[in-house]
């Protein structure tokens, strides 16, 4: 079974998704969302971008000195 996403209300009434991987772990979870097809266009805005570049923030840009107070 591939992984889905799951819709449903939050305790405060509102929307919001999360990922579940294939065996059923949650990967992911989105903020509340004040309707529901907010909520379907989160789902969609993941679908749409899960294929984008990973940036890794937490490498040292080139050249950078570390540990020198300024």
């Amino acid at each position: 079974m591939a992984g889905k996403f799951e819709v449903y209300k939050d305790k405060s009434g509102g929307f919001r998704f999360r990922l579940k991987a294939a065996n059923g772990e949650v990967v992911a979870s989105s903020q509340s969302y004040k309707s529901k097809a907010s909520a379907m266009g989160g789902v969609e805005s993941v679908k749409k971008n899960a294929g984008a570049d990973v940036v890794d923030l937490t490498e040292e840009p080139a050249g950078s000195i570390t540990g020198v107070a300024g």
